[in-house]
């Protein structure tokens, strides 16, 4: 069986009674859900995050049926504003990350990042084994860039004189003061980049991240 297959019996042992209304619930158009069930496309790492998140769905059962298709517990969503805002947004695809709790795709009640400012998914692979694409990682603004923790991940946004870089990166010092270090965890992903700290417009800390193995 399929991970498509699988999605199919999802749709009942949720007890929705039309696809419609599970395409609906994913945020997705009806047409992209049917195109999945009839494996004409693959489930991407969005809709698994919507699946995990919205209803505890078991991403390891999912992808390779082991397991049980429903963890026992998992962060709760909420539809009213209660919790942390979740964006469905890549980086890649942003000019800037503004992050307006009234854009948010859901809020997710999870009482250890409640303390974040916002939950992001993560794409590609400069930051594997740290973070791994189509994992969710919580992320929390900073506003004093003379205090950071050299070493961490960070959710870098810089404008035009960083050629509005837009990046999950390791923060090193540089021996300059206003200059920074940035580095991918992934070793494939080899040497620095140095930006100036005027340079960035906006900065996040990654507190930790969501994983399909959570519970």
């Amino acid at each position: 069986m399929t991970e498509n297959q699988r999605l199919k019996l999802l749709i009942d042992r949720l007890n929705f009674k039309t696809q419609k209304e599970f395409a609906e619930s994913l945020n997705i158009q009806q047409g992209s859900l049917s195109d999945i069930l009839r494996e004409r496309i693959g489930i991407s790492n969005a809709i698994k995050d919507r699946l995990f998140l919205k209803f505890n769905v078991n991403i390891t059962w999912l992808e390779e049926g082991t397991g049980e298709p429903f963890l026992k517990k998992g962060p709760i969503i909420s539809e009213t504003k209660e919790g942390v805002p979740y964006f469905d947004i890549s980086l890649s695809d942003t000019d800037t990350l503004l992050l307006e709790e009234d854009q948010a795709d859901y809020f997710v009640n999870y009482k250890p990042f409640n303390d974040c400012t916002a939950y992001l998914p993560v794409y590609g692979d400069s930051m594997y084994p740290k973070y791994a694409s189509g994992e969710i990682i919580a992320v929390r603004e900073v506003t004093n860039y003379e205090v950071l923790q050299w070493g961490e991940s960070y959710v870098v946004m810089a404008d035009e004189k960083s050629n509005h870089m837009r990046s999950i990166k390791m923060i090193y010092e540089h021996a300059d003061k206003s200059k920074l270090i940035l580095r991918s965890s992934n070793p494939n992903f080899k040497g620095d980049t140095i930006i100036e700290k005027n340079s960035i417009s906006s900065l996040y800390i990654i507190k930790g991240k969501i994983t399909r193995n959570l519970i």
